[in-house]
């Protein structure tokens, strides 16, 4: 078994929009640093050329491109406000370091800057078997899932997950046996 992960947020602006470009100039470092990130299996890339919308592009493996019903806004290169990813990961402790360090940490702090107030999940994890890849409606389905139902086994968030058998699992002490090692020790099974 290995983790799903998806992310989703609304700009303030649709890109291009100086508002939010520091996001944008930001996000190809950051997907640099999470496919060099322990853990890390792959993520979501488009197969067709990025002159075209991501509701156009070919996302091979990972399906039509699709958004949670929360998004209601424009859906072309000019008027495209949503942002997406798609990844998958080998364990709870890789993706949980990954977000919570590094570039995404300090986007992730810049994050009212550039994005709406979200009054739905702003990411979902779920486990999936080892030769599963996600598509995005599938990411879509879960984020709906864990606005509508709350977490459980089948989708969750980091403030209550749960392992591949379904048990609760706590960050709270991962988070601190985290700050307790160096950094280069940090990823590993939850205590």
């Amino acid at each position: 078994m290995r983790i799903a992960f998806t992310t989703f947020a609304i700009l303030k602006q649709p890109y291009g929009n100086p508002e939010v470009q520091e996001f944008d100039d930001r996000t190809p470092d950051v997907f640099k640093e999470a496919e060099n990130s322990p853990g890390f299996i792959d993520r979501a890339l488009e197969v067709s050329g990025s002159e075209l919308s991501n509701f156009e592009r070919d996302w091979g493996a990972w399906g039509r491109f699709s958004v949670p019903r929360f998004y209601t806004l424009g859906r072309d290169t000019t008027t495209d406000q949503r942002a997406s990813t798609i990844s998958l990961w080998k364990d709870l402790p890789s993706v949980f370091n990954f977000v919570y360090a590094g570039l995404h940490l300090e986007a992730f702090k810049k994050r009212t800057q550039w994005f709406l107030k979200p009054e739905w999940p702003s990411y979902a994890i779920w486990w999936v078997s080892d030769d599963h890849i996600p598509q995005w409606q599938e990411a879509c389905h879960k984020l709906e899932q864990l606005h509508d139902e709350g977490p459980s086994p089948s989708v969750f968030d980091f403030k209550k997950a749960f392992d591949e058998t379904g048990n609760p699992v706590s960050i709270h002490s991962y988070k601190k046996a985290k700050q307790q090692k160096p950094e280069s020790a940090a990823v590993g099974q939850f205590p």
